[in-house]
């Protein structure tokens, strides 16, 4: 599913490095989230700081330090 910015540019969630916070999250591989992680992605493209509401430790508890 094509994404576009404001302007009308095609944005490509694959095209953005993924987030050490995405990587340790459950709703990684469900295609269910799979939309709205990659908006949510595309909309922090240029943060400094990635943050994730729906964030789901694989790890259970989280930890600060894991995911700086």
């Amino acid at each position: 599913m094509p994404f576009y910015d404001d302007g009308g540019n095609e944005l490509d969630p694959k095209g953005i490095p993924m987030p050490k916070m995405c990587l340790m999250c459950e709703k990684l591989n469900d295609a269910d989230e799979e939309i709205l992680c990659d908006l949510n992605r595309l909309d922090q493209r240029n943060e400094r700081q990635f943050k994730c509401g729906a964030f789901v430790s694989l790890y259970g508890a989280l930890i600060d330090d894991i995911i700086s």
